[in-house]
């Protein structure tokens, strides 16, 4: 079969790979390598220690509302990454890094986020134009501010994103999702975390240098150090090589005490099932949109693209120099290599522990409840039932036989449901698809998972979520309320190459067909020319 230069350029220029490969998934595939490099070049476990992403400086403005506003910076631009021991790797990045700086906000600070789009016209390798469009992914934005697909950013342009803060403390991630080409651009490094803090949270869970933001990728190489991109003929991207933060398999020093994990999988497909070496549990302690009511150890988890997970790890009773390894036990229909078991590893540390810290100790069982927990399914008003499905005929992905396509179309007037605002409703995801999981991410909202193949959720799953993994022939049903903004949203699936294959559909909360729109996703604030190019 023939493969397309998009789907199957190894970036760093070197041609084709994949060639005869179908979009059939194979259950519990394994093989050496997908990297292109030579074995000196090629990275090792547990060779490099890890790192954290700077920490963004903000301004202080006054906000739209009067009250003082934070104002953050950030530039997308092309740079290069010491990702291997020899060879230099281009990436796009914030602020020219891969992950990008982290955000901490505290609840209801208002934030204002310059984004720059400084970019060169047309990815260097792949070829495909390069605007954006940023998400920040776990926030209820207006539409406007909430990175719908088309509303886009050219390179020497700037769109200023506002964000209220007013949600209960959590992990989001920004990155970018800009139409059609969200798999390359996320896979080239536009990713980075931002976290809100609350005083219930900051009492309960470890702070400081013991609350640790992880990102987890994959990625495969080029013979000369450059990204390879190889989606399988739109199946979904499997590197071999595991980056942690931008760092192949690091190793991080800890002290005897608890930690706090917040765990993005900024993968382009694949999915985890994370356990530590020893056979321990962890202690799962918040889910995408929040702390969970309860606390809940497991030994093992199922981690989807986009899902955050927090966890609180206890070091307390291991010897220093103990090494204790986070891996992976992955999943179905995901392609395994060497080495993709392992995630990353912690040396235990003889340093003293400050124990007037109350966290260096606490495993709390009882945590915060939260809206989306708190419904219950007697409040909901309609069911309504979405079927995931590849067509094999056009090798698209569809949503109730719809694409994001058909959206376009219609001059993005073409909505899969239109909810009242503040309206209650269980929507069912079943996934008729074949050999493919799918992780459906709804924006706007936080839901509750009710069931999955009519059975309980998994306990680590009962915390706010907006992103539901729907495994292979799995269906499954969430709880949401539909607010607090009116206007149009985007549901797809977050295996990126799925949703840039026309897996994405858009639902519209407590507006009529024909009505008004004050807050358009793509007319109410566009982008604007940089005076200021760099």
């Amino acid at each position: 079969m023939s493969v397309s230069r998009r789907q199957a350029l190894i970036l760093g220029g070197l041609g084709l790979v994949g060639t005869g490969l179908v979009t059939v998934p194979i259950s519990g595939v394994t093989a050496k390598s997908a990297s292109k490099l030579s074995d000196r070049d090629m990275p090792r476990p547990y060779r490099t220690p890890l790192t954290l992403p700077p920490e963004l400086p903000y301004t202080t403005i006054v906000g739209a509302d009067g009250l003082p506003a934070r104002r953050y910076t950030l530039t997308q631009k092309l740079s290069t990454a010491q990702i291997l021991p020899r060879l230099t790797t281009p990436i796009l990045g914030y602020n020219g890094i891969f992950p990008g700086p982290t955000l901490r906000i505290e609840r209801g600070i208002h934030t204002v986020v310059h984004m720059r789009n400084q970019l060169p016209a047309r990815h260097p390798s792949l070829g495909h134009a390069m605007p954006t469009s940023t998400h920040l992914h776990g926030s209820a934005s207006l539409p406007q501010f909430d990175g719908y697909a088309n509303d886009l950013t050219l390179p020497g342009f700037f769109k200023d994103y506002q964000y209220p803060n007013y949600q209960p403390a959590r992990t989001l991630w920004y990155h970018d999702h800009a139409v059609h080409f969200s798999a390359q651009n996320v896979y080239s490094g536009l990713a980075g975390q931002y976290l809100i803090s609350d005083p219930e949270e900051r009492a309960l869970l470890p702070q400081g240098k013991f609350d640790v933001p992880l990102t987890i990728s994959d990625a495969m190489f080029a013979a000369n150090g450059s990204l390879g991109f190889d989606d399988r003929d739109h199946s979904g991207l499997w590197g071999d090589v595991i980056l942690v933060n931008g760092k192949p398999w690091p190793v991080m020093k800890v002290q005897r005490r608890v930690y706090r994990f917040r765990i993005v999988n900024a993968s382009i497909s694949r999915s985890y099932r994370f356990t530590l070496s020893t056979g321990d549990p962890v202690t799962v302690v918040a889910t995408d949109a929040g702390l969970i009511p309860v606390a809940q150890t497991t030994g093992s988890w199922r981690h989807a693209s986009a899902e955050r997970y927090e966890i609180l790890i206890d070091f307390r009773n291991y010897a220093p120099g103990r090494r204790i390894e986070l891996r992976n036990l992955s999943n179905d229909n995901n392609r395994d290599f060497d080495n993709t078991g392992k995630i990353m590893a912690f040396d235990v540390v003889a340093d003293p522990v400050d124990t007037t810290d109350p966290t260096w100790n606490r495993i709390p069982s009882t945590l915060v409840r939260s809206h989306a927990m708190d419904l219950t399914a007697a409040a909901a008003t309609r069911t309504r039932s979405f079927r995931t499905k590849h067509d094999d005929v056009t090798n698209i992905w569809t949503i109730n036989d719809m694409t994001w396509e058909e959206v376009i179309a219609s001059g993005f007037r073409k909505v899969m449901a239109n909810p009242a605002l503040n309206a209650v409703e269980i929507w069912e995801f079943r996934n008729t698809s074949g050999g493919w999981h799918h992780p459906m991410h709804m924006h706007l909202v936080d839901f509750q998972i009710l069931s999955r193949n009519g059975k309980p959720p998994f306990p680590y799953e009962k915390g706010p979520k907006d992103v539901v993994y729907v495994g292979e022939g799995e269906t499954v049903r969430v709880l949401v309320h539909f607010g607090p903004n009116k206007g149009r949203y985007m549901l797809h699936c977050h295996n990126l190459t799925h949703e840039d294959h026309a897996m994405m559909l858009q639902f519209r909360v407590g507006l009529g067909e024909d009505d008004a729109d004050p807050n358009d996703p793509i007319g109410a604030a566009p982008a604007v020319w940089d005076t200021e190019q760099d």
